[in-house]
């Protein structure tokens, strides 16, 4: 695996974010700040999460996206975005997201303030991310593309800034990947085996409400 780091550490003040009928005070316009900054189980320290019903929480405590994923939106974006544009926390080189297991833990930085994430689901797109994008189209492209980026829970509290490397630490071999749990979102007809995988697996809070209401129904 190649070396890990940590590009940018973004956070995000609100803003209305408009497109369309759409209209929604969102903190999804990420910015990356200088120096280090500290992250709690809520997440980053001054960042701003508004619609808590579906972000956010201690299992979604923190957003990541890779450069690598960035670079394949570059052909239909017209350029490679900067880092914070899909709303991330942060901004890493060297990680795809869709192959990581669920149950990664990522230990950033070094020392006693090295902060322990722990990987629990994927971004599913919404219309506040096609506004921010200035794009009603972008929820089906970001779906097509299929680089749902990484939610983390944090398991040991610390600074993060950039230029931190990453400790990958692999999770269990039978816990599905992020790639998978993006898929499975958007299965109609989920088998009972996928189901229980998932739920197996230390995934975050809304998504295991998910699976169990979809479960219930088989």
């Amino acid at each position: 695996m190649p070396t890990v780091k940590v590009v940018s550490v973004n956070i995000g003040q609100p803003q209305d974010i408009r497109l369309g009928r759409h209209h929604s005070l969102s903190g999804i316009d990420k910015r990356a700040v200088p120096g280090r900054v500290q992250v709690g189980v809520s997440g980053l320290e001054g960042d701003h999460i508004l619609s808590k019903k579906h972000h956010g929480g201690p299992d979604q405590a923190v957003y990541l996206y890779s450069l690598e994923d960035y670079d394949a939106f570059a052909a239909g974006l017209g350029d490679v975005p900067l880092p914070g544009s899909f709303g991330e926390n942060l901004t890493v080189s060297g990680l795809e997201s869709a192959p990581v297991c669920i149950g990664t833990r990522l230990s950033i930085g070094q020392g006693e303030g090295a902060v322990l994430l722990e990987i629990t689901a994927p971004r599913i797109p919404c219309a506040t991310l096609a506004a921010h994008m200035g794009d009603a189209g972008f929820v089906k492209a970001f779906r097509q593309m299929r680089r749902p980026g990484l939610y983390a829970r944090v398991l040991r509290q610390g600074t993060i800034g950039a230029g931190d490397s990453v400790d990958v630490q692999a999770g269990l071999k039978s816990a599905p990947t992020v790639g998978e749990q993006f898929e499975l979102y958007y299965d109609p007809n989920p088998s009972r085996q996928e189901l229980e995988r998932s739920l197996a697996a230390p995934i975050a809070v809304r998504s295991r409400q998910d699976h169990l209401e979809r479960l219930g129904k088989l």
